[in-house]
């Protein structure tokens, strides 16, 4: 998902890794840290694959820092990547939220929507985060409270997602953006 991150920032312009590394972190970074030892390697296999290019700028005083742009390789990989979501990244919530945080940059609302309901799929399937052998166990089945707390407030956030969800795919486009 770094990756996806920095395609998906870049898009809107060069960016020095400074300012790229705090809109990375702006995102998910409450969830998910973002480190030099992260960014960096990354940016670097970004740069070996095309998707990057870098040059030097001069900063304040007599530093120089790198700029990173979008090439257009890089412009077909965040396209591609937007399109075609792994399996992980439409299961798993953080991933998906990076997803969505990019998803409007896919130019045809089919391709967007496409996306939307293969996750409408993944929440609509019975889930559980524990098993008697291969029978899923349900809220009321558990006894820690805790564990009934993990029921509550994944069934909540999935049922607001799987409204957003139908609400989108059910009108032609999206709806505007609020403050909420």
């Amino acid at each position: 998902m770094l990756e996806l991150s920095i395609l998906g920032f870049l898009i809107e312009g060069p960016l020095h890794g400074y300012e790229l590394r705090r809109r990375v972190a702006q995102l998910s970074g409450y969830a998910r840290p973002i480190s030099d030892g992260s960014l960096y390697p990354a940016i670097n296999r970004m740069l070996k694959a095309g998707w990057l290019s870098r040059h030097v700028e001069p900063g304040a005083g007599a530093t120089q820092r790198y700029v990173l742009t979008l090439t257009e390789a890089g412009r077909e990989e965040l396209q591609r990547r937007l399109r075609e979501p792994s399996d992980l990244d439409i299961t798993d919530l953080a991933r998906f939220l990076t997803v969505l945080a990019f998803l409007s940059l896919l130019p045809d609302v089919e391709d967007q929507h496409a996306v939307l309901r293969r996750r409408l799929v993944f929440l609509e399937q019975p889930a559980s985060f524990f098993y008697d052998g291969d029978r899923p166990l349900r809220r009321r089945e558990m006894t820690d409270p805790y564990r009934q707390a993990m029921f509550t407030i994944a069934g909540a956030t999935s049922r607001a997602e799987r409204a957003w969800l139908h609400e989108v795919l059910e009108e032609k486009e999206l709806p505007a953006a609020t403050d909420d």
